[in-house]
């Protein structure tokens, strides 16, 4: 027995539920990788004592950064965040593997892996340094000048930064 959707409440209910699965269906959310994304080897599979800065980067390629007072200190980050709908985007899974090499060998002396709970939150201060004098109001720049004889013509000739040929009379 079959039924036919003939009842306006029916067409209303149905129109309802597949207006329901298109809104679920666009909170999915998006996702974005960025920085170094590992391919063939993580750079946590280098061996320590064994490995040199050549076979590092044969096997990872270059690292994302060089540390900038160490060179033998390369950094293999990566970050993965998720946006759902008109929300500003989270980040959902960070890695920061730091690789340091030996000064006279160019072994890797160690490998240290970080992950979003070992960050830290950096409070930065918006404050600007103030600068000497003040400012001033549209009035005063345009009625500064006055009684300073900025109108008036002078005699400048002598005057260090004049030109030779500049007479005014």
């Amino acid at each position: 027995m079959t039924r036919r959707l003939t009842h306006p409440a029916s067409w209303a209910l149905l129109a309802t539920l597949c207006m329901g699965g298109l809104t679920l269906g666009a909170c999915a959310p998006i996702t974005a990788y960025s920085g170094f994304q590992a391919i063939d080897s993580k750079p946590t599979e280098l061996v320590v004592g064994t490995d040199t800065k050549s076979t590092a980067r044969a096997k990872l390629g270059s690292p994302s950064v060089v540390s900038t007072f160490d060179p033998n200190v390369w950094f293999y980050m990566s970050q993965i965040k998720q946006r759902v709908a008109f929300r500003r985007p989270q980040v959902v899974k960070r890695d920061v593997v730091a690789v340091t090499f030996d000064k006279e060998t160019e072994s890797v002396a160690s490998v240290q892996s970080f992950n979003l709970g070992d960050g830290k939150q950096i409070a930065f201060s918006s404050r600007e340094t103030p600068t000497r004098g003040r400012e001033m109001t549209v009035l005063e720049q345009l009625l500064g000048s006055v009684g300073r004889g900025g109108l008036l013509p002078q005699q400048d000739q002598g005057v260090p930064g004049s030109r030779p040929g500049d007479r005014r009379r």
